[in-house]
């Protein structure tokens, strides 16, 4: 069974709460047990991590080598500051899928650059809970 790391960056614990004509309606805990549903269906094993601190995002990263066999990462507002991500990304060498739950191609110009997007293989954008799924599934290919 192929175990994936999901990580979900800065303020996503506040889904639901926060912007939801953006970023939904739904909370953080119907996320988690959304992504936990699609990989059990899809035969995975999926750990879920979340934090607003990027050197905890990056410790995560690093301990994922020779654990995960896969890393979907929502880094939120770190996709376009993080060059610490980005390099603990390329550093484990592990297949990674960007996910935003928002089309950030859309939005604000500065929201339009991902440095951890750099290390992904894949990317599933503006699909709000369905990129998450997107991407279990990439990982079955």
């Amino acid at each position: 069974m192929k175990k994936i790391l999901v990580i979900n960056g800065p303020n996503l614990n506040m889904l639901g709460i926060r912007e939801p004509d953006i970023y939904g309606k739904r909370d953080y805990n119907s996320l988690c047990e959304y992504i936990k549903e699609n990989a059990s269906s899809l035969g995975l094993e999926a750990e879920i991590f979340q934090s607003n601190h990027e050197g905890e995002i990056v410790d995560k990263i690093q301990s994922a080598y020779r654990v995960f066999d896969g890393i979907i990462i929502n880094p939120a507002a770190y996709t376009h500051t993080s060059v610490a991500i980005l390099d603990a990304l390329k550093a484990v060498g592990i297949d990674a899928v960007e996910v935003h739950l928002s089309d950030v191609n859309t939005r604000e110009e500065f929201r339009q650059i991902s440095y951890a997007g750099l290390a992904c293989k894949e990317h599933f954008i503006g699909l709000g809970f369905e990129g998450y799924k997107k991407a279990l599934e990439w990982f079955c290919k």
